[in-house]
């Protein structure tokens, strides 16, 4: 089988999964059908607003001929009758996973040649829906993509490919998500073509190894808690940052209670230790907060309500800062 004649079905939703599908197209393979999550309510209005795959589609179906533009599914239950028979009148060769749902039996058996994913991490490390904040947040000195053959559990299945990538000082899960798109996309095509011609061996997943989860970000997930060491704090805020960011509490003296996003700090290991947790300390323009060991510095912050700012900018306009703290959680 060569490329031309290989038909793919392929799903995913995010901005992530929007790379690799380009490249198929560049690299001219045929996507036979796209699935992704329906339309979503958005904004005061509720207006309807596409995933970024079908965002993409759609403007890729504007530039070619009808019978050259790929169909879009939109399954509201992947197990739903009407959504299967479609899935099979597309007849498809392979599917390919990116940043979608968890798929049904039915569905990631049903190509000959079987149903891969691209996975954000090194598996058998990461397994979930949120690998790459959670390599920031925990520490972690390289991170990569995976892609692997999809069976009945979450991202356990035999692995196809991996790439490495190491996570620079200052990564945040923004700069860290750009670089394995790319790398990701690349791997998903490089993938395929081992498929076509037969050159790769799927390998089973070193069960020995950490199986590290990497759950859902949530709203408690995001919450700084000033207790714990300036180090892990600053992973934990570049793990989040830009979305969704971490959050906090300032205490006013007055005892109001404002909510604040926190995206970017600097560790201030050599400035000495001041006050209890959670106390702020101002130098020159520049806000320094108390952790468990050492001064921890806040570069860029949004209150509640207000446009994110540098700190130098934010405390121009908030007078007081002095006698305010963070709540410790």
């Amino acid at each position: 089988m060569n490329k031309e004649n290989l038909k793919i079905v392929y799903m995913g939703t995010p901005e992530f999964a929007v790379a690799p599908l380009k490249a198929l197209l560049d690299d001219g393979y045929n996507i036979k059908g796209v699935v992704t999550v329906p339309d979503k309510p958005k904004g005061r209005g509720l207006q309807m607003f596409p995933s970024e795959v079908k965002k993409f589609v759609m403007s890729h179906n504007e530039t070619v001929s009808e019978e050259s533009r790929i169909p879009i599914l939109q399954p509201e239950k992947l197990r739903s009758e009407e959504f299967l028979h479609e899935l099979e009148k597309l007849d498809a060769d392979l599917f390919i996973v990116v940043a979608f749902r968890m798929l049904p039996e039915v569905v990631w058996k049903m190509p000959k040649l079987g149903t891969f994913n691209l996975h954000g991490s090194l598996l058998p490390k990461y397994r979930g829906a949120a690998p790459i904040n959670w390599a920031i947040i925990n520490g972690e000195k390289e991170s990569g993509v995976t892609t692997f053959f999809i069976d009945e559990k979450i991202d356990t299945g035999r692995i196809l490919l991996q790439e490495k990538v190491a996570i620079e000082p200052r990564e945040t899960i923004g700069t860290l998500y750009d670089k394995l798109m790319g790398i990701g996309a690349a791997l998903v095509v490089k993938t395929v073509k081992g498929i076509i011609d037969g050159s790769l061996s799927p390998a089973a997943q070193d069960e020995t190894a950490a199986a590290t989860p990497a759950p859902k970000i949530h709203k408690e997930t995001c919450e700084l808690h000033w207790g714990s060491p300036a180090e892990k704090i600053d992973c934990h805020v570049r793990g989040l940052s830009p979305y969704p960011g971490s959050t906090a509490i300032l205490i006013k003296h007055s005892g109001e209670k404002i909510d604040v996003k926190i995206f970017m700090t600097e560790l201030a290991s050599g400035r000495k230790p001041f006050g209890k947790a959670g106390s702020i300390e101002i130098d020159g323009g520049r806000m320094f907060v108390m952790c468990e060991d050492n001064p921890l510095e806040i570069t860029e912050l949004q209150l509640s309500g207000k446009k994110r700012m540098k700190t130098a900018d934010f405390l121009r306009g908030f007078h007081g800062i002095e006698d305010c703290s963070f709540m410790v959680l």
